[in-house]
């Protein structure tokens, strides 16, 4: 958005750097996506270590989001890297290991460590297609998120590592992926949510959220985390209604294990790329939903 001008404004009508505009509008944390060998560059390793620097440099904490793919993966796309394509199972682990590990020691040698780091975007089926799919290979996707895990903790043991899946509001999607990584053997730290519901039905949604976190914390002890959330630009008011309550929700999870909630993507204005879902106006100033963060 920079590099095409795209021009940032604070409440008070003045041009401000983005991230620093949302420190100011009270977010505390920074969540950067991070790609193989994107085509143009970004959400490569080069972009996701300057940004993080930018995040840093304002005393923001950090969230990494493996996606292990040149491009999104999400529950309807888990694209192996290109370089990944020909490779066997045994490989595939190990570029999983060497991947994370290299990507985090970056980070970690410009004195950018992450608080979290996500093992996979919106796993819901599993990731690197077909061999880590989860409704055909399930004892593969588990192997492949503990090489992720291993990964992390041999860089920093202090790095919180996320499993994350879309539907917050789905408890059976939830227990069925979960309970098959735990049944294989692996383990991670918190539980990453995505939410995204509509001007209609975001009260019901949130409650069955709420539910759903409840039931990670007493069902795996994980602690649990929106990263992932957004309401149509067009309502800002409802917008900031349905934020409000689902941060209030996640305090209130229980033993104190609702850590916090990402807004995605923000930044996006309505005529950004055909997204929808961000939270700036036309001009490129914060819409009132984003009032909810402070």
């Amino acid at each position: 958005m920079e590099a095409q001008s795209q021009p940032f404004i604070n409440l008070q009508n003045q041009p401000q750097e983005c991230m620093s505009l949302l420190k100011d509008m009270g977010m505390n944390a920074i969540r950067l996506r991070v790609w193989v060998n994107p085509a143009d560059g970004y959400n490569g390793l080069q972009d996701v270590l300057a940004k993080a620097a930018r995040a840093k440099n304002l005393g923001m904490q950090i969230l990494i989001d493996f996606h292990y793919s040149d491009t999104w993966a999400d529950p309807g796309h888990q694209q192996k890297p290109a370089s990944w394509v020909p490779l066997n199972f045994n490989q595939l682990l190990d570029s999983v290991y060497a991947h994370t590990r290299a990507v985090l020691l970056k980070l970690q040698q410009q004195g950018c460590t992450p608080a979290w780091v996500q093992v996979g975007n919106e796993t819901n089926d599993g990731l690197l297609w077909e061999d880590g799919r989860a409704s055909t290979h399930m004892a593969n996707y588990a192997q492949l998120f503990k090489k992720g895990y291993d990964a992390v903790k041999s860089v920093d043991e202090n790095m919180k590592v996320i499993v994350h899946l879309s539907n917050g509001f789905d408890n059976n999607l939830y227990r069925w992926n979960l309970d098959g990584l735990k049944d294989h053997g692996a383990t991670w730290d918190v539980v990453g949510i995505s939410l995204y519901p509509t001007t209609s039905n975001w009260q019901s949604l949130n409650q069955q959220c709420m539910a759903n976190m409840n039931d990670m914390v007493s069902r795996y002890g994980s602690e649990v985390m929106v990263t992932e959330t957004g309401m149509s630009w067009t309502d800002s008011a409802s917008c900031k209604q349905f934020l409000t309550d689902l941060i209030q929700k996640t305090k209130q999870v229980s033993q104190g294990k609702g850590l916090g909630v990402f807004y995605w993507e923000p930044e996006a204005h309505n005529n950004w790329k055909g997204y929808t879902l961000g939270a700036f106006n036309n001009l490129g100033k914060p819409t009132l939903a984003l009032t909810a963060f402070n």
